[in-house]
């Protein structure tokens, strides 16, 4: 009896010195659109707060002892952005995981395969050349346009045709590829839009243009902020789905990724003690 209050007591005395010494640590921001790609991260939360900023949902609280937020971006571009900036502004992040599903641009991956973005890009703003009424639609003629991925920095206008993660990041999240039982762990191009596609044509068009090996609607608009505020930044995704291997939407997909970016967080943290 006495060795187990013992032991207690030294449990909570090291979590509370632990916590005690990630203090005034700034925060890792994590990410995910939907409450399937967030569950899990919210329940791992110790003293969790919940907070609402205009449509937006954050999860404060800690991983470990170390301050970590939760945030539901919802679907899309424009969300993404608006709840990243947000949280920038509020809880000023050390750094962004953001993560969720995709679906399958590259015939090398299956459902269940986790892309590290090496890099992010925004595969939804063309320019269409004048065509005469009667002539047709062509997309595969449309050309790319790069000013959404104009960003001021130091003063000076600079175009990006993509955004690179951090380096470190991705290097630390491929290191942990062995402990993920549901696939392989790789790293890759992210494309992101407004679109959900499913002719196969199109995905390898797209596959083709822009080298990516994966789909979704947020990675590239969070990297675009975070590049605007010099944070520093990673993308994780689970195929959820791909049309190249005829593949169907899995939502436990969902719950993997999670779970690898909670061993990754994790790892993260334990590099800061």
């Amino acid at each position: 009896m006495f060795s187990s209050v013992k032991g207690f007591l030294l449990s909570f005395c090291l979590l509370s010195l632990s916590s005690f010494a990630f203090a005034k640590a700034q925060p890792i921001l994590i990410q995910g659109a939907m409450t399937i790609e967030t569950d899990v991260l919210i329940a791992k939360l110790e003293n969790k707060k919940a907070t609402t900023i205009g449509a937006w949902q954050f999860w404060e609280g800690e991983i470990n002892g170390y301050p970590v937020v939760v945030s539901q971006t919802e679907v899309g571009y424009a969300n993404a952005a608006a709840a990243t900036t947000i949280a920038i502004e509020r809880f000023k992040p050390m750094l962004i995981v953001n993560q969720g599903t995709a679906g399958g641009h590259d015939k090398a991956l299956r459902r269940g395969d986790i892309v590290i973005a090496k890099e992010s890009v925004n595969m939804g703003a063309y320019q269409v050349d004048y065509t005469e009424k009667g002539k047709g639609i062509h997309p595969t003629q449309w050309h790319r346009l790069d000013a959404p991925m104009r960003l001021r920095i130091d003063g000076k206008e600079v175009t990006f045709t993509h955004f690179a993660s951090d380096n470190a990041m991705v290097e630390k999240a491929l290191s942990l590829a062995s402990t993920y039982p549901h696939g392989q762990v790789v790293s890759g191009v992210i494309g992101s839009a407004d679109q959900w596609n499913r002719e196969i044509d199109r995905i390898n068009w797209l596959h083709e243009t822009y080298n990516t090996a994966a789909e979704e609607m947020e990675t590239a608009a969070v990297a675009l902020v975070a590049k605007g505020y010099q944070v520093p930044f990673i993308g994780i995704r689970v195929l959820s789905n791909t049309d190249l291997h005829n593949e169907e939407f899995l939502p436990e997909t969902a719950t993997n990724c999670q779970n690898f970016v909670l061993n990754f967080v994790e790892s993260v943290i334990a590099d800061q003690k």
